[in-house]
This record gives C-alpha cells, structure tokens and sequence, in this order.
C-alpha cells in the first residue's frame, strides 16, 4: 500500500486507541502485508483490528496479573512475553470442552456424506492439442477434434485406433487410457464432463481446456465408500474441538471488546476467532 493510499483510510482524530492506549500508525502499517484484501481500505481495517485483539489481551493480561514463560515451537522460534502471556490468558479464561463420544458420533451420522472415499473414474481421452491464443491453430484443432468425434458417433470401437494416431498427450501409446482418476486431478472443465458421464458413454462434444480439445470416454466408475466412524473419529473429535475453541475464543474477544473504550475502528462484526487470533499473537512476523 502506498503512503498516499494508507493516508486516504487512516482515521481521523487521535487514530485507533484501546482505553486510551494508541495503537502506532507504522504498527498498523507494517501488519496490512499480512492481511490481503479487495482495497487498501479492508486491509489496514483487518490489520488494526488485529493489533486490537492483541491489545485487548494484552491488557487483560496485565489486569489478571498472568504471565507465563515463551514457549519455543518445532521450528525453534521462542515466544515473546507478550505472546506467552496472551496464550496464557486464553488457556484460563477460555473454556473449550472435549467433544465426547457421543458428539462426534451424532456429527458423523449427521454428515455421512463427507466421511467416504473418493469415487474412482477409469477413462480415456484424445488431446487435440491447442493454444487459445493462436486462433488459427485452435480452430483447426477444433475442427479436428469435432471431426474425430463424429467418426467415434458410428464407430466408438475405433477409440483406441484414433488416439494413437491423433492424440497429443503421452496416453497415446496406451490408446488414450488415463488409468485411474479421483476428483482434483484434472482440469475443473475436464473434471466435469467426465463425471457427467455413464460408463462405457463419449462425451458429445469436444471438451475444452488449457490444454486444447479433449474427447473423453468413461469405461468403468467405482463408486467411493463410507468410511467407518471409528476411522474417522478422531479427526471429528478435532474438528469439533477447534469449531468450539474458535467460538468461544470470540465470545471471550468481543466480551473483553464490550468492557473498554475503543476508538478509530470498529470490531462489531469482524473476524475474532482463531485466525485473528493467530495474527495478533505475531503483529509483524510471517506465520
């Protein structure tokens, strides 16, 4: 952010202050890199409100007497005292049940459909290579791609004939198999026709992408399986856990926000869980 950018959404008047305490306008300034944003505006916004979280703490910390001695994490960077002490704060003060057996069960029952294996897609493709930007080129691998597909419409038997006379991709020489394709691994326009389609199905036309134009086929779908709680249940218990501890650390934040004074930005409806949190630990370090 340019100086004369920062200046147009910096506030007016004595800036951002907790109880009277200024948060520094270089502070703030330093903190906006780590806080992307559609505007200049909506960046230094996240990055005070951060810096007030962290002051928050702070001086609740200080109010409660806590400190605690800096922890060094796996990568050997040590804590500093504020960051210790703020840690110890939240460890107090704010209370994050376990998720019991019978949560996470009712949560898994709840969400079956999210605790299966990946469906698996055995299928074959054609590539006519092509560069969108070379209209000249795209056009004719267009064409060629629309003309191979009309001969496939009478005669799909000669797929694996034409893919290792015209396809540009390597799995020519397998006659245009792919093996085996979970989701994520192809290009979302690829993606989409192929799972659209029913086995033993071509798609009906070209198939667009980065690439060129693909002709696609299905052979066989494998269709992915629940997977058991008890395979599962671990990931559930800390998926719940974090879920809790991130409402009730904004709970605690927006509490501590509604007892003191604070001036030039307004919290009411931003960001106070764990994310902000992170931030505010380390006000001008890259985590």
């Amino acid at each position: 952010m340019t100086c004369s950018a920062l200046q147009a959404v910096l506030p007016k008047g004595h800036g951002v202050r907790v109880n009277g305490v200024t948060i520094a306008r270089d502070l703030i300034s330093r903190e906006v890199q780590h806080h992307p944003s559609n505007t200049p505006a909506e960046a230094w916004q996240a990055a005070a409100r951060a810096l007030v979280v962290r002051e928050l703490l702070l001086q609740e910390a200080r109010r409660l007497d806590i400190s605690a001695e800096p922890a060094t994490d796996g990568d050997g960077r040590r804590e500093t005292d504020d960051e210790a002490a703020m840690r110890a704060l939240i460890a107090r003060e704010v209370a994050t049940p376990q998720a019991d057996v019978a949560t996470c069960r009712r949560y898994y029952q709840q969400n079956r459909q999210r605790f299966r294996s990946s469906d698996i897609y055995e299928a074959a493709h054609i590539l006519f290579a092509a560069d969108k930007a070379d209209a000249a080129s795209y056009a004719q691998a267009r064409s060629a791609a629309e003309a191979a597909l009309a001969v496939l419409r009478e005669h799909p038997e000669q797929f694996a004939a034409l893919a290792a006379s015209q396809s540009a991709c390597p799995s020519a020489a397998q006659g245009g198999n792919l093996g085996q394709i979970t989701a994520g691994q192809t290009t979302p326009e690829f993606e989409r026709a192929l799972f659209s389609l029913a086995p033993g199905e071509i798609v009906a036309e070209p198939v667009a992408t980065r690439y060129g134009f693909h002709i696609i086929r299905l052979d066989r779908k494998h269709a992915g399986r629940a997977l058991p709680f008890e395979l599962v249940a671990d990931r559930i218990a800390e998926y719940l856990q974090e879920s809790v501890r991130r409402r009730a650390l904004a709970q605690f934040i927006a509490r501590l926000a509604g007892a003191v004074r604070i001036e030039g930005i307004d919290l009411a409806g931003a960001e106070t869980g764990g994310r902000l949190w992170r931030r505010a630990r380390r006000p001008d370090a890259d985590m």
